[in-house]
């Protein structure tokens, strides 16, 4: 029961979280566009954000096997308090250096706390629980995905009602009541292992999770090529969209994408004798490779001239459906294939490539967009770039396949 309680609050914890750190990137992102800056220069701005989260995850699989996941979440918790209360300062002194530093200390908030949440599930799941594993996988980063698209919605209404400094005021004193009630509230160390631990473990010995992360970097990077810059920008600069409508479009789809991600482990796997099994490295590659379709019919639609704001919402509709069902199978996996005392590195190496993914998307979404001319053009771009980023993704799935059979066979008795 102590165990439940102790979920719960971390879960809690990493919900409230969720939903600022959704609003807080909705409010820079809006707001430096309404100041003038440029597709590249907002994309720069997100820089110390991404690369920021490679390096935390990767320490910071470590510091939880260390310290326990209590250390971590806090000062997962902690950072973000900071990094909304530098933006409550005038307007005048928020000039590109002083958001990169902001959105640094955001981007090693977030990690902090997500690798924590994560990593917990581990501890709460009997390990023979293989389908509740998943459901309880699929519950939390559904649910987090639901919250962060409440985030993004939040963030449009926030900065177009009370501006930016008073948002990030509100944000940071919630958050401070979500750290003390986690200091209350949780244990001393969980997560904490029982061994020494050098920061050569960093470095997993397991193919499995090596390959996985290595698949995961091209799918986040997939969606943020098209989705996390030139998306938003397309949309209010092109279709002439509110900063409201914007932040409204992209909280529904991320709402939805979040309930069909929970909802994953009831159609992802394959029916055999009537039961829906786990999936495993075979469905990854099946679900990965679908994403060409939507995309290719986006672009092959924006590019025909068919209405944009017609075509991105049908699309969006059904890149969201098959993307969830990617990052829930995903999300399983890492969590799956991880020791049980040192599941907090292995998370931190799997969400730097997440990461690293991130960051390289949202640089080339920048860089893409604003050469191939913005608009419309820019947009197609993006979308033959995601593709290509599908495409590499699917490819490692193959000795991703590989390598869990050869587990498989190694576990399995003469």
């Amino acid at each position: 029961m102590q165990s439940v309680r102790d979920y719960a609050t971390v879960t809690a914890s990493y919900w409230v979280f969720t939903l600022t750190d959704g609003a807080l990137r909705m409010l820079v992102l809006l707001f430096l566009h309404e100041q003038g800056y440029t597709p590249l220069s907002i994309a720069s701005l997100f820089l110390f954000y991404e690369l920021f989260g490679v390096i935390t995850n990767f320490v910071g699989g470590w510091l939880g096997a260390r310290f326990g996941l209590k250390a971590t979440l806090f000062a997962g918790l902690s950072f973000q308090i900071v990094a909304c209360g530098m933006l409550t300062v005038d307007t005048s002194l928020l000039t590109l250096s002083y958001l990169l530093v902001a959105q640094g200390l955001s981007g090693v908030a977030k990690d902090l706390t997500k690798m924590s949440s994560k990593s917990y599930i581990k501890l709460v799941v009997p390990e023979s629980d293989s389908r509740g594993l998943m459901k309880w996988v699929a519950l939390l980063t559904g649910s987090k995905n639901t919250l962060k698209g409440v985030g993004f919605f939040l963030g449009g209404i926030l900065l177009s009602s009370f501006g930016l400094q008073t948002s990030c005021l509100a944000m940071a004193a919630a958050l401070v009541l979500v750290l003390i009630a986690s200091v209350i509230l949780l244990p001393r160390a969980p997560g904490k292992s029982d061994t020494e631990l050098s920061l050569g473990n960093l470095i997993p010995r397991d193919a499995r999770i090596n390959w996985l992360s290595a698949a995961r970097l091209f799918l986040f990077g997939s969606r943020d090529i098209w989705f996390v810059l030139a998306l938003p920008i397309f949309l209010a600069s092109t279709l002439g969209w509110t900063h409201a409508n914007v932040g409204a479009f992209l909280a529904v789809w991320i709402i939805g994408y979040g309930f069909v991600q929970a909802a994953a482990p009831s159609f992802v796997g394959q029916r055999r004798g009537g039961i829906r099994s786990v999936a495993d490295a075979g469905a990854l590659a099946r679900w990965t490779a679908m994403l060409v379709l939507p995309l290719a019919a986006i672009g092959a639609a924006l590019h025909l001239e068919l209405d944009p704001a017609t075509t991105l919402i049908i699309g969006l509709a059904v890149f969201g459906i098959v993307f969830a069902a990617n990052s829930a199978i995903h999300s399983y996996l890492i969590i799956a294939y991880a020791e049980g005392d040192r599941v907090a590195l292995r998370v931190g190496f799997y969400y730097m490539s997440n990461a690293l993914g991130r960051l390289t998307g949202t640089l080339l979404s920048g860089w893409i967009f604003q050469a191939a001319g913005q608009g419309q053009a820019g947009l197609v771009a993006c979308l033959g770039a995601s593709i290509l980023f599908v495409v590499l993704s699917t490819a490692l799935c193959i000795p991703l396949r590989r390598a869990e059979q050869a587990r498989l066979a190694a576990s399995t008795p003469a």
